[in-house]
């Protein structure tokens, strides 16, 4: 048993050391930050997950701040009962590119952090929860659905640094017709 103890405390040590020296994007503009993202890049390891990973498309965001510094992010994304939408809501922090979130479906509250960006073509988004253990994300979002290789290749690396497998990297491809065109929903 207290062998078990200490294990969990190393790994909890080791995991939030490897998150500690993730910092967000210097100077990071909210303003520029704002408007149409597409996740092009996901790394995520949860067991949970696994099943879904061939099923991942590229899914459509909008950020729009609001005037208290917090983000409204709608997010559309591709199921197997259609096209759906869902509303974040994410809180500014002390920190400029960090918020956090309140997870109703882990009623858990999740970090967000924007690593990098140059803001017309991509966005490296690291996402961190505790729920059972710890729990990272890395997101790559461009504003297309397509990157550069050099940006995708970013993205691994940072990944791998990250401690993901590569298995666990992933490209999905494009999503058809979500959120469907003409919706007047979404706009670029």
């Amino acid at each position: 048993m207290r062998l078990s103890v200490v294990t969990a405390v190393m790994v909890t040590w080791c995991v939030m050391t490897v998150n500690a020296d993730v910092q967000p994007q210097r100077d990071f503009n909210l303003q520029s930050f704002a408007g149409k993202w597409y996740r092009v890049g996901l790394a995520y390891d949860s067991p949970a997950f696994a099943p879904y990973r061939d099923k991942l498309r590229i899914s459509t965001g909008i950020i729009t701040p609001q005037p208290n510094g917090n983000v409204n992010l709608t997010m559309w994304a591709l199921r197997p009962t259609g096209c759906h939408s869902k509303l974040y809501q994410y809180e500014k922090t002390s920190v400029a590119g960090q918020f956090t979130y309140f997870s109703t479906r882990h009623n858990k509250v999740k970090d967000i952090t924007v690593v990098e960006t140059n803001y017309t073509e991509y966005a490296l988004v690291l996402k961190h929860k505790t729920f059972h253990r710890e729990y990272t994300q890395v997101a790559l979002y461009g504003r297309s659905p397509r990157v550069k290789p050099e940006i995708i290749q970013k993205f691994k690396t940072f990944a791998i640094a990250r401690g993901f497998p590569r298995e666990s990297i992933l490209t999905p491809p494009p999503a058809e017709n979500c959120p469907p065109s003409g919706s007047g929903r979404l706009i670029g």
